[in-house]
């Protein structure tokens, strides 16, 4: 019988990353995050993972030990995204830098456990930042400690997820095993042999439809493959109350069709409704027929991002940003409404997740040989 791998998440926000893990097998010991709204949504979906609400630069190995019955060498792997604001090479030495803190925190635990495997999710920005200098420090930071790594810009759309997401993954390794990435499994160029990009609507096209009425009960069957595994045997609809607007953003969505913003049909619309500022993807309506676009935590706030519904006169719901991020419906979001849109948009897709976590149990399976 295959082994179960044992991992701990850092920076655990609500879950994404170790949910995906969760799903491909991994025993989730132990998560951290100095959030505690975060931490109540994560022991609500995972009870049985010991979530510790604490500073990191405060927090030992031994504590996201204590009391689980694992020691530091039971942990295979630890998972997390350090906050990117932190990075930067300006001035100082990078470790030394105060900015870079949380990173250096999670260094210094993945230096305290020694797992073989480590994964380290970012933006895409950090391969470029400051010339490639923060790249080449973060390298040199893990190598100084033991282990070899690569990097990699995935697109979640590419991976099963119907939303188009860059993110830098890292994975480091302390054994011999080569290091690899999941393939892709869906093209968003027409490639043979993948499958087309899920969109949009393939996320939320089930969903019911209301301008400004929260509805809890589905009122039709799934329509593809991808909705019936979301729904994951959800009865009932939570976190799906539609955000209010005032009349006269109400009046202005009327006028922006699929695809295009209020700043594309200026020459049609109304003065009295135009925004008197923003930029493109600001007052824009998504394409149903094309992946989303990245979620933020902004998918509510129609003069933050492209987030009107395709067909509604709206922004997004929590849970058709959630969906779009690939959370299962009976996946519950606690905290505030501000709370809430922040834990969705920080998410690491979990469909993603689940692709990396399986390449990572491949390695694991070959360093145990």
């Amino acid at each position: 019988m295959k082994r179960k791998y044992n991992c701990i998440e850092l920076f655990a926000g609500s879950g994404g990353l170790g949910t995906g893990f969760a799903n491909s097998g991994f025993n989730i010991i132990s998560a951290n995050d100095i959030w505690k709204a975060a931490g109540e949504t994560y022991v609500a979906n995972h009870p049985n993972v010991k979530y510790v609400v604490k500073d990191i630069a405060e927090l030992t190995g031994n504590e996201l030990l204590d009391g689980t019955g694992y020691k530091k060498s039971d942990v295979d792997v630890i998972i997390g995204g350090p906050p990117c604001q932190g990075f930067s090479t300006l001035g100082k030495r990078f470790i030394d830098d105060p900015r870079n803190k949380l990173f250096k925190e999670y260094v210094r635990l993945v230096d305290d456990i020694k797992p073989k495997l480590f994964v380290m999710e970012n933006v895409s920005g950090i391969l470029s930042m400051e010339g490639g200098k923060v790249l080449e420090n973060i390298l040199k930071s893990f190598n100084d400690i033991g282990y070899k790594l690569e990097y990699r810009l995935l697109n979640a759309a590419e991976y099963g997820v119907p939303q188009q997401r860059e993110r830098t993954i890292f994975i480091g390794t302390r054994t011999d095993v080569k290091i690899r990435y999941p393939k892709k499994t869906h093209t968003l160029t027409n490639e043979k042999g993948l499958i087309p990009a899920l969109t949009l609507w393939d996320a939320i096209g089930d969903l019911p439809q209301s301008d400004d009425e929260e509805i809890k009960e589905y009122t039709c069957e799934p329509k593809n493959d991808y909705q019936k595994k979301i729904r994951n045997g959800a009865t009932i609809l939570v976190n799906h109350k539609p955000p209010t607007h005032n009349q006269k953003a109400i009046n202005m969505m009327k006028y922006i069709p699929m695809g295009k913003s209020a700043w594309d049909v200026e020459d049609t619309m109304p003065k009295e409704y135009m925004p008197t500022s923003g930029y493109g993807n600001t007052y824009a309506r998504l394409n149903a027929n094309e992946p989303g676009m990245t979620i933020t935590r902004n998918f509510a706030c129609i003069s933050s991002s492209r987030c009107i519904h395709p067909y509604l006169n709206r922004g997004l719901t929590a849970r058709e940003a959630a969906r779009i991020q690939s959370y299962p419906d009976n996946y519950i979001f606690k905290g505030s409404k501000s709370d809430i849109h922040l834990q969705i948009g920080n998410s690491v897709p979990p469909i993603l997740a689940s692709k990396i976590a399986d390449t990572i149990s491949e390695m694991l399976d070959e360093s145990e040989k």
